[in-house]
């Protein structure tokens, strides 16, 4: 059974910035795997009736920023993709890597909640329309067409790694981005044994090949070695930090989404690679812990 994200309204008037309290509730998932929030509705993507339930009607879109995408006859308004529209680029997107997991769809609402401007890769346009309607642009490609990937990295100053899909060392050229965000289980899988081991040897070379393909771009980039992902409610627990905690511990996937997303405006100079399980110390304000890391890591070279 899958699950769709049904955010508190206590939660977001207190801290609009927060995805907690989170509450699971069961809901049918498409037939591409993105969360739907069919009702009786049918003219609201699922993040619409969540921000309407909210404070109460569509005005509180704008807040977050949805753009006007969509015609009205509900399909997507198309780019002019000619070679004579020479409009100069504005790096303002964050693309979202496999945006039709349940991570990259949870990592998707804390960034609506950011009131960032994001697109995503996914494999059906329109299965994507109905699940978070204008607040995501959705990209449907083949990654090994080198065209596609341009169009892509169009307008894109940042880049989110929800998991490890072999995305950044398949793409080549990531000039203009920014910062690189990579959620990454390879501390997991080094942790494995036996049979275990076996079974996720196949991406366990993944990992390795997109942290190394991060490390090796030029770009700055933080890379979250995080425990074991779990389907447990976020905000609940606090934190475990430091070497060794990823391959023993566990990570709610809410609060690995919500660490992506707030790692996204804390930008190293060069890198940044932690560790983080779920523990016992409490993070209250996300900008600041991130700012501390960023200070310890330039003053231990």
């Amino acid at each position: 059974m899958a699950y769709l994200l049904h955010l508190s309204s206590a939660s977001l008037l207190s801290q609009r910035r927060s995805l907690y309290p989170l509450v699971l509730l069961p809901r049918r998932r498409s037939s591409h795997g993105l969360l739907c929030g069919a009702s009786e509705k049918k003219d609201a993507s699922f993040t619409d009736q969540i921000l309407d339930y909210i404070e109460g009607g569509p005005k509180l879109r704008r807040w977050y920023g949805a753009p006007d995408l969509l015609r009205k006859d509900g399909g997507l308004e198309e780019e002019d993709e000619s070679p004579d529209n020479k409009i100069e680029e504005v790096r303002d997107c964050v693309l979202v890597t496999d945006g039709e997991s349940e991570m990259g769809q949870m990592v998707i609402l804390s960034l609506i909640l950011k009131r960032a401007r994001i697109k995503a890769l996914v494999k059906d346009k329109k299965a994507s329309v109905d699940a978070f309607g204008t607040y995501v642009e959705p990209v449907v490609g083949d990654k090994s067409d080198k065209l596609f990937l341009a169009k892509t990295m169009r307008n894109v100053r940042a880049i989110i790694c929800p998991s490890n899909d072999g995305f950044l060392s398949s793409i080549g050229s990531m000039k203009g981005v920014e910062h690189i965000v990579l959620l990454s289980q390879l501390a997991v899988y080094k942790s494995s044994s036996g049979i275990q081991a076996i079974m996720s040897s196949k991406a366990r070379e993944r990992a390795e090949q997109d942290e190394e393909a991060v490390m090796e771009s030029c770009i700055p980039y933080t890379i979250i070695r995080a425990g074991m992902l779990q389907n447990s409610p976020g905000g609940v627990q606090g934190f475990s930090f430091g070497e060794g905690v990823a391959g023993k511990g566990k990570l709610s996937k809410e609060d690995a989404a919500l660490i992506c997303a707030e790692a996204l405006d804390a930008i190293p100079q060069k890198g940044l690679i932690l560790e983080v399980a779920n523990g016992n110390e409490k993070v209250s304000n996300w900008k600041e812990w991130f700012a501390t890391q960023l200070k310890n890591t330039e003053e231990s070279k």
